[in-house]
């Protein structure tokens, strides 16, 4: 069954779809062993892993990068590498060499943020056998055109464009939609104007599936948490009460112990006068 196919089923069916961010071997290597359907390589890596204020600094080297890592860690997990700011908007053959080279690092689709101006390459890309899936509602690449990391479709307008854009993408061949910062009725009337699963970013519970950021959802961002975020665990807490104690025991000569040591042969000891 094809990807699509696939995709249209689970949403037929009901079936909720899981999609978590990894950019590393480790932290891929446990969610391959975890329930999520997908985990998406997204170009928030240049915030949460590069430190940058937003996701203007990421390109397709560094996704590439942790593309190559997360497969590593993954083998057995549907990947979505993003396309990062201006890798799709400087003509059709840089787009697809840009294509290629996360597809050749281990991506199974990719993301695109925004309708406007890329549907020949959506187009182009499901022609070429390529997933690809859309992304709209907030779009982070976009923000100093729409003033910022704002909600959208807060308006009758805005709620029907984002309606006629998942549509458009569904027409140009995407296999599923990414929405965010949206309304919840806005999520529910864009997950019925299209039979392509709507995985949501703070989009409501009506949407066919929910994303967020391993590091924001496990506590690891500690400096800011969007609204639509659920703190599964303070991981930054554990990780600093671990080091801490690593610290003390160093401090109190408790660490190494003998278990931790490694012995001599037996004949290895000298005599010392």
């Amino acid at each position: 069954m094809s990807v699509l196919k696939n995709f249209k089923k689970l949403k037929a069916e009901g079936k909720k779809i899981v999609v978590v961010t990894s950019y590393d071997y480790w932290s891929a290597k446990i969610l391959n062993e975890t329930d999520v359907n997908g985990i998406l390589i997204g170009d928030c890596s240049s915030m949460v892993m590069h430190g940058h204020e937003d996701t203007l600094n990421s390109d397709v080297e560094m996704i590439a990068m942790h593309t190559r890592a997360v497969r590593k860690g993954a083998k057995d997990k549907f990947l979505i590498a993003a396309m990062p700011f201006m890798a799709n908007r400087k003509g059709m053959k840089e787009a697809m060499d840009n294509v290629e080279t996360l597809i050749k690092a281990g991506a199974n689709a990719v993301k695109i943020e925004g309708v406007n101006g890329n549907e020949e390459l959506y187009a182009h890309l499901s022609e070429s056998g390529i997933p690809c899936i859309g992304h709209i509602g907030l779009t982070p690449s976009h923000h100093n055109m729409i003033g910022g990391f704002k909600v959208q479709g807060k308006s009758i307008e805005e709620e029907l464009e984002i309606v006629e854009q998942a549509k458009k993408l569904e027409e140009l061949g995407c296999i599923a939609v990414v929405l965010e910062a949206v309304p919840q009725h806005v999520g529910a009337a864009v997950r019925d104007a299209v039979s392509i699963p709507v995985v949501g970013v703070g989009a409501g519970i009506d949407v066919d599936g929910q994303a967020l950021v391993l590091q924001d959802m496990l506590g690891f961002s500690t400096d800011f948490k969007p609204k639509f975020v659920r703190t599964y665990m303070y991981g930054a807490d554990l990780i600093k009460d671990a080091v801490n104690q690593f610290a003390a025991d160093v401090h109190a000569e408790a660490f190494p112990a003998a278990k931790e040591t490694y012995a001599p042969a037996k004949n290895q000891l000298l005599k010392v006068a």
